[in-house]
This record gives C-alpha cells, sequence and structure tokens, in this order.
C-alpha cells in the first residue's frame, strides 16, 4: 500500500486586469484534485493580503489548498501543467506556485503571512525564503506571486468568513453579466446578518457581481459555509454558468489594518492605523475629496479622505484638537504631494469643544452688536446699549465619538462590515460532507 503525503499547495498573481482570476485556477485544480480522489483536509482558502500594494490585481488574493494523496509528485505536475495553462502571463500576470510537503507548517510560515497582509514585502525576499525552507516552487514572469503564494499556505485564522464564486461558461466571459437584480436585493434582506455585502440599497445596485472580463459571475460572501451556499441559491441568472466553488477567507474581517502605523517611517504602501489629534483644519479639494493632518508624538502627517467613501462630510466637520483612530495605507509621496495616508474608517475618540469670539448678543434686542472700531468694544445699533469685548460661544458638534466607516459600494474585500464589528469566527471544523464545490453539466 502507497504511503500518504499531506500536500499544501499555494498559488497567486495568475490573473491580470485583462483576463482570468486566481480562483478559477483553483475551481480548475480542484476538478482535477476529485477526478484523483485526494483527501482535502480543508475548505480552499482564499486569503486576501495588503490591498494598497500598487500592482495588485483587483483583490490581491491568494488560494491554498490542503491534500492528503499516495502519488503527491503526480498531483505536483499536473498542478505546475495547470497553472502554466490558465495564467494570464501575456497580459501581465507574475504567478506564483509553492508545495510543502509536511503535515505541520511552522510558526515562520505565518509571521511571513502576516507581514504580507499590512506592507510590501519584495519578490527576492519571498525567493530566499522557499530557497532556506526548501520548497518546491514555479514563477513565472518576475516572480512576485510568490508572495502570495507563501503567504496562503502560512495564513492563520484568527476570525474567518465564507465566499461562494460561481463561474461563466467560456463563451459568456467578456459579455454583461445577466444577474436578476431583485433577487439579489430580495437574497441580502432574507439573509442579512448572516451575509453581507450583497446589494446598496441606497445606490440600488448590485455588489456581488464584478465588472471586469474575468470568469467569475458572482461572490457572494457570510458568515459560514452552509449560509453562502444556501443564499447561492436564491440568486437568479439570465445564463448559464459552469459551476462554483465555496472558500474560506478572510474577506470582512479588517485583518490588514491590525497594525500600527509607524509614524516616523509611513513606509509607502503599509496598511494600518493612526491614532492621533487634529492639527489642520480639513479642506475640500477638486473632486470632493477631503484633506486635513493629526498629530501624533510631534509628527505631522497628512490625511486624505476620498468622496466615494462618503465619509467626506464626517472629515469636513473635524476641527482642531479632535482626537481621531483613521485605518487606511499610505500612498507613496510624488513631486507636489508628500506621503499620505488614504483613510478606508474613520473613530472619533473624543471631541474637542468648538468655542468661537464672536461679537457680543443686545440682551435686550437680541441681536449681534457692531464693533465700534478697533479696542473700542461694541454697541447696538438699534438701542444703543454697549459692551467692552467679544464673547466665547460654544457651538453644538454634530459628530459622536464612534466608528464612522464607507459606504457599501466603497468596501474593499477585507473591510470589517458594520454587522461584523463585534463578532468573531471560531475555528470550524471541516464537513467533507457539505457540497463546496460542483461542476454543472452542460
Amino acid at each position: 500500500m502507497k504511503k500518504d503525503f499531506i500536500l499544501h499547495i499555494g498559488f497567486d498573481d495568475t490573473d491580470s486586469p485583462k483576463a482570468m482570476c486566481t480562483t478559477y485556477l483553483a475551481y480548475k485544480i480542484v476538478d482535477y484534485l476529485k477526478k484523483e480522489l485526494v483527501e482535502f483536509l480543508d475548505y480552499p482558502y482564499l486569503i486576501r493580503f495588503n490591498p494598497n500594494i500598487p500592482w495588485k490585481t483587483r483583490g490581491n488574493g491568494a488560494v491554498a489548498l490542503s491534500i492528503k494523496t499516495n502519488k503527491p509528485e503526480k498531483i505536483k505536475r499536473k498542478v505546475k501543467q495547470l497553472v502554466t495553462k490558465y495564467s494570464d502571463t501575456q497580459g501581465g500576470a507574475n504567478p506564483g506556485l509553492v508545495f510543502y510537503e509536511k503535515n505541520i507548517i511552522p510558526d515562520n510560515f505565518s509571521e511571513f503571512s502576516k507581514l504580507a497582509l499590512w506592507r510590501l514585502i519584495n519578490r527576492n525576499h519571498a525567493k530566499y525564503f522557499a530557497h532556506k525552507n526548501r520548497l518546491e516552487t514555479l514563477s513565472l514572469g518576475n516572480g512576485q506571486g510568490l508572495v502570495g503564494a507563501i503567504g496562503a499556505i502560512g495564513y492563520k485564522f484568527e476570525d474567518h468568513t465564507y465566499e461562494v464564486l460561481s463561474y461563466r461558461q467560456k463563451s459568456q466571459i467578456g459579455k454583461t453579466r445577466k444577474i436578476d437584480k431583485e433577487s439579489v436585493k430580495q437574497m441580502q434582506e432574507k439573509t442579512y446578518p448572516i451575509t453581507f455585502s450583497s446589494f446598496d440599497h441606497k445606490k440600488n445596485r448590485v455588489l456581488i457581481t464584478p465588472h471586469g472580463p474575468d470568469p467569475v459571475f458572482f461572490g457572494l460572501r457570510g458568515e459560514n459555509m452552509e449560509s453562502v451556499l444556501y443564499a447561492s441559491k436564491m440568486i437568479r441568472t439570465r445564463e448559464k454558468l459552469q459551476g462554483y466553488m465555496a472558500f474560506k477567507t478572510n474577506q470582512g474581517t479588517g485583518d490588514h489594518l491590525k497594525n500600527e502605523i509607524d509614524i516616523f517611517e509611513l513606509e509607502p504602501y503599509t496598511s494600518g492605523t493612526i491614532t492621533g489629534i487634529v492639527s489642520k483644519k480639513p479642506e475640500m479639494r477638486r473632486g470632493g475629496h477631503v484633506i486635513f493632518s493629526v498629530t501624533k508624538l510631534g509628527k505631522e502627517v497628512s490625511c486624505a479622505v476620498y468622496e466615494p467613501t462618503k465619509i467626506t462630510s464626517i472629515a469636513q466637520q473635524l476641527i482642531l484638537g479632535d482626537k481621531i483612530r483613521l485605518g487606511g495605507g499610505i500612498r507613496k509621496a510624488t513631486k507636489n504631494h508628500p506621503r499620505i495616508l488614504n483613510v478606508e474608517f474613520l473613530e472619533i475618540i473624543k471631541l474637542e469643544k468648538d468655542r468661537r469670539l464672536e461679537n457680543p448678543i443686545c440682551k435686550k434686542c437680541n441681536k449681534s452688536m457692531k464693533s465700534k472700531g478697533k479696542n473700542q468694544g461694541f454697541r447696538c445699533i438699534k438701542c444703543g446699549k454697549k459692551a467692552p469685548d467679544k464673547i466665547i460661544h460654544e457651538i453644538p458638534r454634530k459628530l459622536m465619538p464612534k466608528l464612522y466607516l464607507p459606504a457599501v459600494s466603497a468596501y474593499r474585500h477585507l473591510t470589517r462590515p458594520k454587522q461584523r464589528m463585534k463578532r468573531i469566527n471560531k475555528e470550524e471544523k471541516f464537513d467533507s460532507t457539505i457540497q463546496w464545490y460542483q461542476k454543472y453539466r452542460n
């Protein structure tokens, strides 16, 4: 009898802005593995890494699979063929594929994965890591995908969600997706809050369908495997689909914003949070974006809140002295602008009192007095009553000390939705009886 081996497979960067999707490659690989009758040890992992990497494609997601097989060499050869065949290298993809053949994944893998969530990791560092740990790899293009491939294998869930992704027939790729909007709206109403980020009621807009020429028809996110599979059956489509596959994922966990940004470094493309005091008055810029600054430990940081987030109205109301916490990513400096924090959420910790010097009010006439001239006091033009100085008037603040999230249509894959703020999903056992993969008959 042949000995069984544990094989971990990680891959990333197989897509481009023009074509393909790394999850679709996972779907094709699982289709092959099912035919080989391998034993799956967990659901496929879809891990979203630092969304502020400038050369990422769409959601910066990598995939990992863990299986038990008595023919690992055959499996590896076929997976290499599939990665080579389906990766859109002509469109600019830089695939990375990693195999790890031991039962327990060492801690240095998870440390690598944690770093990839919030900072930029050089591909040469990934190549060195692979060499040091004697990993079998395949890289095409510049090999940038090795970062996500290693990170996906090493990822350890502290919280998790699920996403079921349905895939289009080859003949439909590039065409307009034909989905029944009302069915998506009704699905969200029936399954909320167990599913999330499916429909934007304010914009009357479907959020589960991508817009590019990739193979994904829709992606539906939720708190557990049963909920996403159940909800997906409520969606009505007007085109025949190829099949679906569900993933265990870190989407909706806010994973990339758990790090506190070093304000004295402000490393470009770093994701995380900054807590500070508003030190420069918010200013509305062209396009409806709001720019202001915060100070921490004597260091000033420029911050930008962009119009699509719909929290620009909140940012505009900030005043000097407000204590706030911001989550986002550091944008690289340009000739005309310094490094700046692109804000993803805004939390008000403490509001400063808005006190302003104003002309005194005549108690008799209830009207604002007029100045008599420099250092000459004030006088009511109606009754003549006088007052020596301006008065301090406190303006009521419309803001409250709380968390302000962007509009749901501006969520990133990792954005923690409002309904998940107090929810943490603990480790869930893999249920091999659940139909998390399905290929439809033509």
